[in-house]
């Protein structure tokens, strides 16, 4: 049984949800609207300031199908209310973020600068002031932690030293150096 997919989602008074046939969802918010497609065999119901997601049966597909379109439809309304964010660490000598416009600048032990440009207007990014850690912020939580991810592997935390980017309270595991070393 799906514990996540019976829950109701609690749709805030400044919050628009639109369900056409097809189950494509449309969710309008304060900070801006975001669309996703869940299964057609799904039914989506809007009653008293909640939305309740039900399955036709208790077939293995369609119990997946209905934790994941809840999950799904819940982060849209979250993202749309408070937004998301992931904070990422830089460490290492050197190593550095800083932001030049809309644009994110990495110096992380390469010959050149690593530069990311937001992939949509609803993404931005947040530089503290030393320069040694950043946050993505967005109201997609897929395009939030996609983003992160892509730039946690330009030069991932390293076993050694523990350079590297890494993700707000990620632990590294150090490895010892030579066996040489006392």
């Amino acid at each position: 049984m799906s514990r996540i997919g019976r829950q109701p989602i609690d749709i805030a008074s400044n919050v628009k949800i639109d369900v056409d046939k097809g189950n494509k969802i449309t969710v309008t918010g304060p900070k801006g609207t975001l669309s996703q497609q869940v299964s057609p065999d799904l039914t989506i119901e809007q009653e008293n300031g909640q939305l309740i997601v039900k399955r036709p049966t208790d077939s293995r597909h369609h119990r997946s199908q209905h934790g994941l379109a809840r999950a799904l439809i819940n982060n849209m309304v979250v993202g749309v209310t408070q937004g998301f964010s992931r904070r990422l660490e830089v460490r290492g000598t050197g190593y550095r973020a800083e932001q030049q416009g809309n644009k994110l600048v990495l110096q992380v032990g390469k010959s050149h600068p690593v530069e990311f440009a937001p992939p949509s207007k609803d993404i931005s990014f947040e530089v503290a002031k030393d320069g040694r850690s950043f946050e993505i912020r967005g109201i997609d939580k897929c395009e939030v932690g996609e983003l992160a991810a892509v730039i946690r592997k330009t030069r991932p935390p390293e076993p050694y030293k523990g350079k590297g980017i890494r993700y707000d309270g990620e632990y590294v595991r150090s490895k010892a150096g030579k066996a040489g070393k006392a």
